[in-house]
């Protein structure tokens, strides 16, 4: 029910465990203005032909200019993805001068001449847009946003200034307060966060020096330290040019006035200098490279290999893919199982292609259990090779594996944003958007002799980059022959940081325009937003059901939900639901584990089940084709678990090193702290539903098969789904679990919310030398069915639940470059409330932060103007128009109405009460449940450095939670 309206501007500037196959950047096509082609891409044209058609149809264009415009026709809901692509990433930089093109990606948000100030996050915010956002990568910067079709235009109009009208704004005040941002960023994604620094070091030891994948996409902080003004003017005339550019617009558009305002605003803006394409440059090495840390937040060893590949959309890429997935996932993946199930090394491992325009890497990441030395790891992936070098690849895993690869195509393509980044990234990185079919193709088309082959071509007996991250005080645990990484650290200093001032006005001369670009165009013709219907039913042993039938793409999203969850744990057992969970897919009773893997993965499903604090969930998706298989499996799963001696141990193992990992994270602690601070130690919710390290020791098998026994029945089962499928073949598909699930009685605990303090209190968490403190303010709040449980979180909007829109995030990241985001929300469920205010800010501004917070908190509710309604009655009411867009957002649609019993027109009610409110509501509203004199203030951070400022807050001396 709650919407909480929250953009964070997150720039995908870090390698993460899991790298997407798709990367997107854009070339010029170099084809004469206005020459325009038409294609057809099916799906269905792949080589074992088990994809059902499906077309995404597009026109491509291009300017005298050189701008490729690339745009997609979709009727399903009234809404258009705009997203601009730059064909330039960290891999255009200069070694001494990196972070550039990250750094761009966030001043282009900030002003341009024709926007003004502020003006691409004002004009979101009225319009109802999801929000202008945007992402790095190694090869290309994207800039996008989904907003209602009557505001295309008016997105068409801002798009067009970042490239022809926005670098005359960008001056040394402006780009050093920027810098202070990103700076931020670098802290929270890298420097404050354990194994922060690993690729850092993989990617100097694998390329040599001055090779453009040798440095990191955010940058060093001494580079964007050194950055000037005229460095930074000269980077954005040489790649912000409309020929190394693709524009791509999808959605309900009319194709010939898109085309008309695209010429219009775009068509003036000048070329830039023909730019040459670079040449591949994958990487070699001689020998072996090891490497090691002591990580300062690490609290278990983690080693990773990296061997050199090959290039995206190379030849070899897709078996790579294969062979990466076969490697590493699942019970049947060597890997799997001889580092888990066999040695119990580790419950953490990753293979995965970090794969790019100029080069490839394939990367195995395993984080062992504490203690577990490198080398054991080291010595069973060696083990783990020789098998797979025996043994091969089977036709059934590859068969799996394909379905799988199948199912995540048409969930890309899912909503217009997703169509329209497929399509610019066959256009700039395959050489032409049609190449879709293409990729099917070829990932179809893997055998598994190319497995055999991509496997003895690029790591059997190859060289490759090791890198051992260990605690502190764990040296010995580091892969043998390893020498020390140079990791640069930075150091926490007061007053370090470059002083700027954010008001300062940009004085420019203006680019001259054919016409006044300083008028925003107007709305197009007014939508009315239609919800999808949503219908129900109960069966017979008590489910209940409710669903969304939608034929957009072939897919059904479905889950069930079982009340309960950790608030059923025994007394000392915390901990019980959640390796329930663990265990729902460890096989059944005419399966074992792998068989029961390997039948989901054979139907390109996805199937996972999870514990919250107050149900038990088991989710999924699957091509509709196959959507009656798979529920003949999730009933076997229901009705008949396996109960594995074996895999009940290897989850207690894993339970307990996601519960060690916790202490590993700043923010997971602050999480964790305020619960508890919050709900105090005999309240269920004060925990996680993980439990504790000696809770979940104590468990026995016996009670996890005694909770299934008691508490998981229909009585308490909601069934919610969504997608390419009609009511009654969902009811069809539920006959054999509705006559066979047995229903008892399962009593659900009365849970008591939470009271406010009386007054404000101030704790502190000690995580020594950390570059950030984690900031997390709050209190009780309305749970999910008081009746302003909604217009609570609408109130929020312009405090900080509206990001760059609201007062907390404008003052603390854009006016003084204190943090890389924050917000304020309200979360609820049926049973309590929460207000939370949280950010990282950078260590030496602790104090000021905090300060800076409640400044706006006391002045928020007398303060809020017509001004700060009219945006948030436009941000609230317009961005109905894509609140359905995605199978997921249906399937949040069904949770409301379900598990809180909304009516089916709430959507509608909800919109008549935003309407009607008025400052004075809004100001009733903030004076009832946000209290900054009755506030926990909770700060994780380094005591040596932060713990006596905070005395200055006038709260006392903090309580310092982990003495």
């Amino acid at each position: 029910m709650l919407k909480t309206f929250k953009r964070t501007r997150m720039c995908n500037a870090v390698a993460v465990m899991a790298l997407s196959a798709i990367s997107i950047g854009c070339t010029n096509s170099g084809k004469p203005a206005l020459n325009t082609q038409a294609a057809s891409l099916s799906a269905s044209q792949t080589v074992n032909k088990r994809a059902s058609s499906f077309n995404v149809e597009y026109e491509r264009f291009t300017l005298e200019n050189g701008l490729t415009v690339l745009l997609h026709v979709d009727r399903s809901d009234p809404v258009a993805a705009v997203a601009l692509t730059a064909h330039v990433g960290s891999a255009r930089e200069k070694e001494g001068r990196t972070g550039f093109a990250h750094l761009f990606e966030h001043l282009l948000f900030l002003e341009s001449e024709n926007l003004g100030k502020g003006g691409l996050d004002k004009l979101s915010a009225r319009i109802g847009g999801s929000g202008a956002n945007g992402s790095t990568s190694r090869d290309s910067t994207n800039y996008y946003q989904t907003v209602p079709i009557d505001a295309l235009e008016k997105m068409i109009w801002a798009e067009a200034d970042k490239l022809g009208f926005f670098i005359n704004t960008v001056t040394d005040p402006v780009l050093a307060k920027e810098k202070q941002v990103v700076k931020n960023e670098k802290r929270q994604r890298v420097d404050n966060r354990a194994y922060g620094h690993n690729q850092y070091v993989i990617d100097k030891n694998l390329y040599p020096a001055g090779h453009p994948y040798s440095w990191q996409v955010i940058g060093s902080l001494d580079d964007l330290q050194n950055a000037t003004l005229a460095d930074v003017k000269a980077f954005f005339n040489t790649w912000y040019v409309p020929n190394n550019v693709v524009l791509t617009i999808a959605g309900d558009i009319d194709v010939a006035q898109t085309k008309s305002w695209v010429k219009k605003y775009f068509a003036e803006i000048p070329a830039g200098e023909t730019i040459p394409k670079l040449a591949t440059q994958p990487a070699k090495l001689d020998e072996t490279v090891k490497r090691f840390h002591i990580d300062n937040f690490a609290q278990a060893p983690m080693l990773t290999m990296v061997w050199p590949t090959v290039p995206q959309y190379h030849d070899d890429y897709y078996a790579l893919q294969v062979l990466s997935q076969y490697l590493s996932e699942g019970k049947n993946a060597p890997l799997n199982k001889v580092l888990i199930d066999e040695k119990k090394l580790t419950s953490n491992l990753y293979l995965y292609g970090y794969d790019a325009e100029l080069a490839g890497q394939l990367q195995l990441q395993v984080m062992a259990f504490n203690g577990v030395d490198l080398n054991a790891v080291y010595a069973g992936i060696e083990e783990a090779f020789a098998r797979f070098e025996k043994e091969g690849i089977a036709p059934e895993d590859l068969a799996r594996i394909k379905a799988g690869q199948e199912t995540e195509f048409y969930q890309g393509l899912s909503s217009v944003l997703g169509k329209g980044f497929q399509l610019a990234q066959y256009e700039i990185f395959a050489g032409n958007a049609a190449f879709i079919s293409q990729d099917v193709k070829k990932i179809l088309g893997v055998s598994q002799d190319d497995v055999m082959r991509v496997y003895r071509t690029y790591l059997k007996d190859k060289p490759y980059v090791a890198s051992s991250f260990v605690p502190k005080g764990n040296k010995e645990l580091v892969l043998a022959g390893s020498t020390k990484a140079n990791v640069v650290e930075e150091l926490i200093v007061e007053g370090a940081e470059e002083a700027f001032d954010a008001s300062i006005a940009a004085d420019y001369e203006r680019t001259p325009s054919s016409f006044d670009r300083a008028k925003e165009p107007a709305y197009g013709a007014s939508i009315e937003v239609t919800p999808p219907q949503v219908w129900q039913s109960t069966l017979s042993s008590g489910i209940d059901i409710a669903g969304i039938s939608n034929d957009e793409v072939p897919l059904v999203a479905f889950e069930i939900k079982l009340d309960g969850g950790m608030l059923l744990d025994p007394a000392g057992k915390a901990g019980t639901a959640n390796l329930l969970a663990e265990l729902l897919l460890k096989g059944t009773a005419t399966k074992t584990p792998k068989q029961l893997e390997q039948e989901i993965q054979l139907l390109g499903a996805t199937l996972q089940t999870n514990a919250s604090e107050t149900a038990v969930t088991i989710s999924g998706s699957v091509l509709s084709k196959h959507y009656d298989a798979l529920m003949a499996l999730v009933t076997e799963v229901l009705l008949s678990p396996r109960f594995d001696e074996a895999e009940f141990a290897l989850a207690k193992d894993d339970v307990i090193n996601q519960i060690e990992q916790i202490k590993a994270n700043p923010n997971a602690i602050a999480a964790a702290e305020f619960k508890a601070l919050l709900y105090g130690n005999a309240h269920p919710f004060a925990q996680t539903p993980l439990g504790e390290k000696e809770s979940v020791t104590a468990i026995s098998l016996d009670d996890v098969k005694a909770f299934y026994r008691n508490n998981i029945s229909p009585s308490v089962a909601k069934f919610h789904v969504v997608g390419d499928i009609e009511p009654s073949d969902v009811k069809q598909a539920l006959v054999t679990l509705n006559s066979a699930w047995v229903p008892k009685k399962v009593s659900l605990p009365i849970v008591s919310e939470p009271s406010l303090p009386e007054t404000s209190q101030l704790f502190f968490y000690d995580v020594p030398d950390a570059k950030q403190s984690v900031l997390y303010f709050g209190h009780a709040g309305p749970k999910a069915t008081h009746s302003d449980a909604y217009l609570a979180s609408v109130m929020n909007y312009r405090l900080g639940g509206g990001g760059f829109a609201s007062q907390l995030m404008q003052e603390l990241r854009e006016n003084k470059g204190y943090t890389y985001g924050i917000r304020s929300s309200f979360s609820s469920d049926q049973y309590t409330g929460e207000f939370i205010i949280k950010s990282a800010v950078r260590s030496n501004v602790t104090l000021e932060a905090t300060q800076a917070i409640q400044d706006i908190l006391l002045s928020y509710g007398n303060g809020y103007s017509s001004e700060d309604l009219e945006v948030t009655k436009g941000f609230t009411l317009k961005s109905g128009a894509r609140a359905f867009e995605t199978l997921g957002a249906k399937l949040n649609m069904v949770d409301e109405i379900s598990d809180i019993g909304l009516p089916n027109d709430y959507v509608l009610q909800q919109q008549a009460e935003v309407k009607a409110l008025t400052v004075d509501d809004v100001k009733r509203l903030y004076n009832a449940y946000v209290h900054p004199g009755k506030m926990i203030y909770l700060v994780v951070g380094d005591k040596a450095t932060q713990f006596k400022r905070l005395e200055a807050l006038g709260l006392g001396t903090p309580v310092l939670l982990n003495p």
